[in-house]
């Protein structure tokens, strides 16, 4: 069993290494110091388990296992943390493994025993104790490419797809818009039941001449339709910005 350590704090990862050297049936601990580094981890070493730490700098334990979950054939997550027992109630609900920090061995021992794959109701039970992802899951050849939300100008649906158009390029992603939409509401609107654009990017609202309303995003102002049903939305939108 390969498993990958990953926690900011140098003596948390030290600690977790010598209670994982004394188990038998593990051949390989790797440690990564951050959600970024633990995505990159488990795209190229495929570690059975992870062991990740849900507060650290930059991405967190939280939103590092929504985009792991997306890797062919995830690994295990076990969240370590220290938080409290109240503040754990949804990880128990939806039987999430976790465990509290200073580890001990035995709980870590039957950590890694019982480990498997969030399935999709514990993975929705991580997003709800996450305030937003800072970036978006594309799958590309096998791999996961990550995609900055501040750089993302539009997300538009078509079929059973949707693509995700952002400052260098687009590509397709898995999420649904309605998913996308109760996670961004804040620094998206919806103008189409097929799209949803950036706040930020938006230039302005332009009319044609047959009555059809457009918004205008970014520095190349493409134009992407507004139904009726969300241009008064819109408008009030455009006249704050």
């Amino acid at each position: 069993m390969k498993i990958l350590v990953v926690d900011d704090e140098p003596l948390a990862q030290q600690r977790l290494k010598q209670l994982l050297t004394a188990v038998d049936d593990i051949s390989d601990v790797r440690v990564a110091n951050n959600g970024m580094q633990a995505i990159e981890a488990c795209q190229q070493d495929k570690p059975d388990v992870v062991l990740l730490d849900i507060r650290m700098p930059g991405m967190d334990g939280l939103e590092a296992a929504q985009h792991i979950s997306k890797i062919d054939e995830p690994p295990a997550i076990i969240f370590t943390t220290a938080y409290d027992e109240y503040a754990l109630e949804a990880f128990k609900v939806n039987a999430i493994d976790y465990l509290l920090k200073p580890v001990r061995a035995e709980k870590l021992l039957n950590a890694i025993e019982k480990a498997q794959s969030l399935n999709s109701a514990q993975l929705n039970a991580v997003k709800s104790q996450h305030e937003g992802r800072a970036n978006i899951t594309a799958k590309i050849s096998g791999n996961i490419k990550l995609i900055p939300v501040k750089e993302i100008l539009f997300f538009q649906a078509e079929l059973k797809y949707v693509t995700v158009k952002y400052l260098s390029g687009e590509t397709i992603i898995e999420d649904t818009l309605k998913d996308l939409q109760n996670e961004f509401s804040e620094s998206f609107i919806r103008i189409h039941r097929n799209a949803m654009v950036a706040k930020k990017f938006i230039t302005g609202i332009h009319r044609d001449n047959e009555g059809h309303s457009f918004v205008m995003v970014g520095d190349d102002e493409i134009k992407l339709e507004i139904s009726r049903r969300h241009l008064t939305e819109v408008k009030k939108l455009v006249s704050r910005l």
